[in-house]
């Protein structure tokens, strides 16, 4: 463009607001920050996790080798437990049929794919409140070598791993039979039992208390 000339209206474009320009990137600069920036209860969350890693001291319990692998199942609306090593396997309770001269607590005999097994209630075993027959009952089946039967459980409730120093000897209120057969007791008050003691029990040998 030559001095003197002036511009063409047409070819000028809208005077530029440099306050609204301004406006808009502050905002936008705030909200990038804004977003980037935790709250604080997701600070205080970090923080307490981290605190919690660093000032964790490693549990001797959890050495390996030390702990129990264990059948966890509910009788009477108790917790009981039995090491996984001494269970063959868990299966339903399906076409029982009682057996004539035997104890009280010989709930009867199932056939497992062809095998025999005697079942053990073991709530009359230990003298505990007795509750009838549902979907959900279970046979637990115990297993040595010279000792095979299934002990009726009301509810399976799972596999667990415990500590092994999470284990007290016992407790006070358990006493008679029960104490005679129980492993140790949790601090949550899981009861194991001593699945060995119990298959070595010449009680549990069903053949042998049925008259001839």
């Amino acid at each position: 463009m030559k001095t003197g000339e002036k511009a063409s209206p047409g070819k000028q474009g809208p005077p530029v607001d440099w306050h609204a320009v301004r406006q808009r990137l502050e905002k936008a600069r705030g909200a990038i920050e804004h977003a980037w920036t935790p709250s604080s209860a997701e600070t205080l969350r970090v923080l307490m996790a981290r605190a919690q890693a660093l000032g964790r001291v490693p549990d001797p319990a959890e050495t390996p080798g030390e702990h129990l692998d264990v059948v966890e199942f509910v009788l009477a609306h108790e917790r009981y437990a039995v090491e996984t090593r001494h269970v063959r396997e868990v299966a339903p309770l399906e076409n029982l049929t009682p057996l004539p001269c035997t104890p009280a607590f010989v709930l009867g005999i199932v056939n497992l794919r062809g095998e025999i097994l005697s079942v053990i209630d073991i709530k009359k075993f230990f003298e505990l409140p007795e509750q009838g027959l549902t979907d959900l009952n279970r046979i637990i089946v115990l297993q040595s070598e010279g000792m095979l039967f299934g002990i009726l459980a009301d509810a399976i409730a799972g596999v667990r791993r415990i500590p092994a120093a999470a284990i007290q000897p016992s407790l006070p209120t358990l006493t008679g039979i029960r104490e005679a057969y129980l492993l140790g007791v949790t601090p949550g008050r899981l009861v194991i039992l001593d699945a060995e003691r119990l298959l070595t029990d010449e009680s549990m040998i069903v053949q042998e208390q049925v008259a001839g």
